[in-house]
């Protein structure tokens, strides 16, 4: 492997998606990775490049001038402090329409303040909320971090965004739309607030779990859900919901990305991003928001 590139198989995305989201260990992930590479050299290398990268996380700088960001707390559900990062336009003008960005099960990270930042030059008030603001807040360290969300409870989550939506709803210089966008977790989670926020205007999921289709008649908001082909453990879900949302008459838009792993849109993670999906969910992402909270 001297000046090569390790090859990373589906069979190793598959084990390391296992490892962040369900029963293995960072010990067990490493030993099925290096089974897979063939030596602990090989595994040692390729784990970095399944692995995001918080050095490749500011595709929008945080200095950028064209820019006002600012980190924020505001009233949270049942006495709670949330913690956000909250991202504007310095040349918008009138009232505009507000996004929240509901990060992956690694909390509020440098990447997802990027997101904000981007979703703010599309002419939106963006904030990056801190879903773990009820335990003291993110982490610096990633595994602490996703322990963390074991603690977590839906209602709980749902309902600090509903107070997070209301908070973006009421900002000088909103004009009261407030639309959702998540990954991973977070996608999970804009599908569970939708279904418990009957005030949220628009919701985007990429590669989140769907709710139960008892609880699809609830949700209000139109919808924009981005799935990647590879994505086996998510997309399972997909045919219930569709049914249920259907089923309901609902507004919705389901895309599934051919080729494309969990995670395609963050371009931290070398191994699963896919540039050609990013590009064409995020230009299919910012219509939908421009439609829905004008």
């Amino acid at each position: 492997m001297d000046n090569e590139t390790p090859k990373i198989t589906q069979a190793m995305i598959n084990a390391y998606d296992e490892y962040t989201h369900l029963s293995l260990d960072r010990r067990k992930f490493m030993e099925r990775l290096t089974q897979l590479a063939g030596s602990g050299a090989a595994a040692a290398a390729i784990a970095p490049m399944l692995a995001a990268s918080g050095a490749k996380a500011d595709i929008i700088p945080a200095t950028d001038d064209r820019l006002t960001t600012q980190d924020v707390t505001y009233p949270g559900a049942n006495g709670v402090t949330m913690k956000g990062y909250l991202a504007r336009s310095k040349s918008a003008s009138g009232a505009l329409g507000g996004v929240l960005v509901i990060h992956e099960n690694r909390g509020l990270n440098n990447h997802i303040k990027d997101v904000a930042r981007r979703i703010a030059l599309e002419g939106f008030n963006a904030l990056a909320v801190d879903f773990l603001s009820p335990n003291g807040g993110t982490p610096a360290d990633e595994e602490q971090a996703r322990q963390m969300f074991t603690n977590l409870d839906a209602a709980g989550v749902a309902a600090n965004g509903e107070a997070s939506r209301a908070y973006l709803a009421g900002i000088q210089g909103a004009n009261g739309k407030v639309g959702a966008i998540g990954f991973c977790w977070g996608g999970g989670t804009v599908n569970n607030i939708a279904v418990k926020s009957p005030n949220l205007n628009a919701g985007v999921a990429y590669y989140g779990a769907q709710p139960k289709a008892e609880d699809v008649p609830s949700i209000k908001a139109p919808l924009m859900l981005h799935y990647g082909g590879l994505d086996e453990r998510i997309n399972a879900g997909i045919p219930a919901f569709k049914e249920a949302l259907e089923k309901n008459g609902k507004t919705f838009e389901i895309f599934v990305y051919d080729g494309a792993n969990h995670a395609f849109n963050n371009e931290t993670s070398a191994a699963r991003y896919d540039k050609k999906a990013a590009d064409l969910a995020w230009s299919r992402t910012v219509a939908f928001f421009k439609k829905n909270l004008a």
